[in-house]
């Protein structure tokens, strides 16, 4: 009897020292494998140093943010479950880098390379939320401003903003996740696109 009291203790101290059961651990979520492009695009002609894509205080974690529009559009919320793999301006910089390597004959150079560039890039991310007009609609929004500078001249060549919308196939986490990568792809697109055309219009005027 008394074994096995001392029994008992022993695995009742044991349980203790386990503590409570642990949480599960919030998902995961980045953008994705990048998306295939056709070779006929416009190629780059010079070489870019590109700068990390900057974003506001709010925006530079790994939470998910998302906004209820039809109840309080100005309070940002986050998922407590749910999150990305780095904040969203350090998955959307290797996407733009990624991105404009694959379409530059120039190089794409980063800030860390100590190397020279014809031009400078810079994106600033200004919104990267998920927003709910409705409990069962909700929307990607992106908004971002891009500025290119002529190293040689220290002139602003260029500069524009770009808003991409995509709607959310549901309105909860992953919903809001790949829709935002969508619409992340779409704004490196875009400013890929706007990159070559600008340069294209430098080369021509000189």
């Amino acid at each position: 009897m008394k074994k096995l009291s001392i029994i008992s203790l022993a695995l009742l101290l044991a349980a203790c020292s386990l503590g409570p059961a642990s949480k599960d651990a919030p998902a995961t979520y980045d953008l994705g494998a990048p998306r295939a492009h056709a070779a006929n695009q416009p190629r780059i002609r010079a070489s870019l140093l590109v700068h990390n894509v900057a974003a506001p205080g709010w925006l530079d974690t790994p939470a998910i943010v998302y906004r209820l529009n039809y109840q309080d559009a100005a309070r940002q919320q986050i998922y407590a479950s749910s999150r990305w793999a780095a904040a969203p301006a350090a998955l959307l910089t290797q996407r733009l880098r990624g991105r404009l390597a694959a379409a530059s004959d120039g190089g794409v150079i980063g800030v860390a390379d100590s190397a020279r560039a014809d031009y400078t890039l810079r994106l600033e991310l200004e919104d990267f939320s998920q927003v709910f007009d409705a409990a069962d609609a909700s929307r990607a929004v992106v908004i971002a401003r891009a500025s290119i500078v002529n190293v040689a001249r220290r002139s602003l060549l260029a500069q524009t903003s770009f808003t991409v919308e995509r709607a959310a196939a549901s309105a909860n986490a992953e919903g809001g996740v790949r829709a935002l990568a969508a619409a992340g792809d779409e704004l490196i697109e875009a400013v890929v696109a706007w990159a070559a055309a600008s340069l294209a219009r430098e080369k021509k005027g000189n």
